[in-house]
């Protein structure tokens, strides 16, 4: 058990972020231990014949069954930062650092740590356009919306209700936070705060960070990932048919996870010509996004469509 002590100050500077680079490390490492992670079968198994091609030994490397090296998802420094934000980050880690955690998976020093840590952004960035980019809508309303939820249970109960329903096991009593972890610790956050980062991709465990250097924090399943992959062959909004078409709005609604044009061609009845104009016609409106994997191109939803089919509040 961890168990971290709050003042006043860390109360009121305990915060909220999501991180699109952990969320591609906590990806990988669910395509490397699938077993452990049932929830995404569905993910993985539409994602592993993309990455045949991809080599993710920089990455693999450092993602243990029960730990991840620290230096390879540095705590993002904005509640909302972009991969390409976090990737400079990652590309300035300190090279002791990077040698420290290591040797803590038990891999051998590195003779060239610029070196490696400029071929693991890259290695990074690459399963990120393969594997979630075209999932980024869907995972980043995920979070957004859990980051709104439990803002809202901290402005009506406070600390004590906003810990009370983070994840099971972790308790607040008094100036104490405990937090589930195989190794016992404990740690005074001495004014920096927490930072609370809702993750698609850690359930059913919690990482945490505490190490000397670090901004503490608690990364945390998001609520509802257990519907993230689950298919909703859902109706268009009327409204929203009568904005767009009906075949636009259709093709909208079938877009539950990314699909190439000939699939949607076949689900939706219209011609594979017709298909692609309606995407064509779609993307340029900003509702969906084109990503190439291999000799395909799928198709996804942008957050704005997204929003546009969310049922109302």
């Amino acid at each position: 058990m961890l168990e971290l002590t709050f003042s006043a100050d860390d109360l009121a500077y305990t915060r909220f972020a999501f991180s699109p680079l952990w969320e591609a490390v906590a990806a990988a490492r669910v395509v490397k231990y699938p077993a452990e992670h049932p929830l995404h079968r569905r993910w993985v198994e539409a994602v592993r014949p993309r990455l045949a091609g991809t080599r993710l030994d920089p990455l693999l490397e450092l993602i243990g069954p029960r730990l991840i090296a620290a230096f390879a998802c540095p705590p993002p420094t904005s509640p909302a930062p972009d991969l390409a934000l976090e990737l400079a980050a990652l590309r300035r880690q300190p090279h002791g650092r990077v040698a420290d955690d290591r040797a803590a998976l038990g891999l051998p020093p590195s003779s060239d740590p610029q070196a490696d840590l400029d071929r693991l952004a890259d290695t990074v960035a690459e399963f990120w356009d393969v594997a979630l980019a075209p999932y980024w809508p869907r995972v980043r309303t995920l979070l957004d919306g859990d980051i709104l939820y439990r803002a809202r249970l901290l402005a009506s109960g406070g600390a004590h209700r906003l810990f009370a329903d983070l994840s099971p096991g972790v308790t607040w009593m008094g100036d104490h936070l405990r937090v589930p972890r195989s190794r016992p610790g404990a740690l005074a956050l001495d004014g920096r705060g927490l930072l609370l980062v809702p993750s698609a991709f850690v359930w059913p465990k919690l990482f945490s960070l505490t190490a000397p250097g670090w901004q503490p924090l608690l990364r945390y399943p998001a609520r509802g990932v257990g519907t993230l992959w689950e298919r909703t062959e859902r109706d268009a909004p009327e409204a929203l048919a009568r904005i767009l078409g009906r075949s636009r709005a259709r093709l909208l609604a079938l877009l539950d996870e990314p699909a190439s044009t000939a699939a949607l061609a076949v689900r939706t009845g219209l011609s594979p010509g017709g298909t692609s104009q309606h995407l064509t016609a779609l993307r340029d409106a900003g509702l969906v996004s084109a990503h190439r994997t291999g000799r395909y191109v799928l198709y996804a939803r942008t957050e704005i469509a997204e929003a546009l089919l969310a049922p109302p509040p």
